[in-house]
């Protein structure tokens, strides 16, 4: 099956917590946000988790993050300072999903972002949908079985 993603970004993409003591680059971000509705999410966000994805990062103000692991396979991490959720770390893959809203991004970036899939679609409470303008912004929506199910088969040992 082909490849459907569309092309990484080629310029980085930097961001800041509300403070600004924490500033984030990532390298190769892929013009999709991921977007999580579990519970643990919400909890921590207050609502859905829309995350970038990209090739590499760097963090300045390192001193100032601190995280928090939230279940057997994850941690989050957020800014001392200010309080700011910054990433998701998918510890058995070591892979990071930085917060999309800590990013200015140009606006010819912003208008052409889509959503590349919505995870734990079963967990989404009735008070929110998200809608896309077209086709090519949605992405699938996958229960949380599925997404435990297909981690295991990756081989990932998330207990």
């Amino acid at each position: 099956m082909a490849d459907t993603h569309p092309e990484p970004l080629s310029d980085p993409i930097s961001g800041h917590c509300l403070c600004g003591s924490v500033s984030i680059t990532l390298e190769g971000a892929r013009p999709e946000v991921d977007i999580c509705h579990c519970a643990m999410c919400r909890r921590w966000g207050g609502a859905f988790f829309g995350g970038l994805k990209g090739s590499g990062f760097s963090v300045s103000g390192q001193e100032h993050v601190t995280s928090y692991r939230s279940s057997e396979w994850a941690e989050r991490a957020f800014c001392k300072q200010c309080g700011s959720n910054l990433w998701y770390r998918f510890l058995p893959g070591d892979l990071h999903s930085f917060l999309a809203g800590l990013f200015d991004l140009p606006a010819d970036v912003d208008a052409s972002m889509g959503i590349e899939q919505q995870i734990f679609i079963d967990e989404k409470p009735c008070w929110y949908d998200l809608a896309q303008d077209s086709q090519k912004k949605t992405g699938p929506r996958k229960t949380g079985a599925q997404i435990i199910a297909e981690a295991k088969a990756a081989g990932f040992d998330i207990g």
